[in-house]
C-alpha cells in the first residue's frame, strides 16, 4: 500500500520534524489505521507484527479529526 492511498489524520507536514517523518495516524480505504511512530521494544510481538510508540497528542488529534 502506498502512502498516497492513505488519508493522513494528523500533522500538517510543517512541523520541526519535516514533511513525512513525524509520528502520524493514517486511515486506509478499508477503515483500518496505519500508525507511524518510533519503534518500541516494550515486548516481543508475534511474527508479522510490530510496535510503534506515538505521543498522546497525535492520537487526540486523530480522534478530533474523525469527530469521535
Amino acid at each position: 500500500m502506498a502512502r498516497e492511498e492513505l488519508t493522513r489524520l494528523t500533522g500538517n507536514g510543517n512541523g520541526t520534524c519535516g514533511k513525512d517523518d513525524c509520528p502520524n495516524v493514517y486511515r486506509t480505504a478499508r477503515g483500518s489505521f496505519v500508525i507511524q511512530g518510533d519503534l518500541s521494544q516494550a515486548f516481543t510481538t508475534p511474527e508479522g507484527e510490530g510496535l510503534v510508540e506515538i505521543p498522546e497528542s497525535v492520537l487526540r488529534e486523530a480522534v478530533r479529526v474523525l469527530g469521535w
